[in-house]
């Protein structure tokens, strides 16, 4: 009994580490800004006040962040899972020369400090007339993404058994045939996963964003909120509205994928 108590204790103490700063985000986004530049404010709200959120979307460009963070969002996702899925897919099933390099390459490219490839694709994108765009912005988040979706979806692939292929082969299914009516389905609950850290990734990414985007056109989130913080004063009524609103999309979406996604990063860890 004592036991059961103490982890019931312990978790109720983790849950309001892990939800305290949302919490918290929360009370100051409905917090008079008034209120909030005094001396000694408290962090239960003396009175609700929704200004902050009516301040962001009728005087801010917030909208636009929010629909450059999505179109990104949009084409980096799909194109990551595509290029990841032929890698997978190529690691998993095939024996070529060079594959074990290859695999350790991806590693490698996956522990990259992402600072230390902000020269060299600031040049690319510049070459390519994707400077200051969400195109490049996405090709960007795309590649960087990309190293760990392959691990990730190889390991996925690696716990299909391979008697499911050779059996649609012996049933005179082509190779083609083969990855898109028995690896690809099969492949779903990995693809949710895959494209969940993708999507969180490019979501939440500031470095590139704050690099390779210089106008209001191309910003997107988390850049644009960063914006809110002036060299004398802090809207932080606006800052933390715009948090509880950039968190929306993020949220909805694990409600809509959390089951394919715990499949898919169980499956990703233990080869069967």
């Amino acid at each position: 009994m004592f036991s059961r108590a103490a982890l019931a204790v312990a978790l109720i103490g983790w849950l309001a580490i892990i939800l305290g700063p949302y919490l918290i985000m929360l009370a100051t986004s409905v917090t008079p800004n008034e209120v909030l530049s005094q001396s000694g404010a408290s962090l239960i709200p003396p009175e609700i006040s929704f200004e902050g959120y009516r301040q962001l979307l009728g005087g801010t460009a917030f909208l636009s962040y929010l629909r450059n963070s999505l179109i990104v969002a949009a084409i980096a996702v799909p194109l990551t899972l595509t290029v990841a899925t032929g890698a997978a897919i190529a690691l998993s099933r095939y024996q070529f020369p060079g594959r074990q390099a290859f695999m350790t390459g991806v590693l490698i490219a996956q522990l990259l400090p992402a600072v230390l490839l902000v020269i060299s694709l600031q040049g690319q994108l510049r070459t390519f007339g994707l400077l200051d765009s969400t195109l490049g912005l996405a090709l960007v988040h795309a590649a960087f993404a990309t190293p760990f979706a392959v691990w990730l979806l190889k390991g996925f692939l690696d716990s299909i058994p391979r008697e499911l292929e050779e059996a649609g082969r012996i049933d005179g299914a082509s190779g083609a045939q083969v990855i898109r009516l028995l690896i690809l389905p099969l492949l779903g609950p990995g693809l949710v996963a895959a494209g969940t850290y993708v999507f969180i990734l490019t979501w939440n990414e500031f470095l590139y964003a704050l690099t390779f985007t210089a106008s209001e056109a191309t910003r997107t989130l988390p850049v644009g909120l960063q914006l809110f913080i002036g060299e004398y004063q802090i809207r932080w009524d606006l800052l933390t509205a715009g948090g509880v609103l950039a968190v929306v999309p993020v949220i909805l979406g694990f409600l809509l994928v959390q089951k394919h996604l715990v499949a898919g990063l169980a499956a990703g860890a233990v080869k069967g």
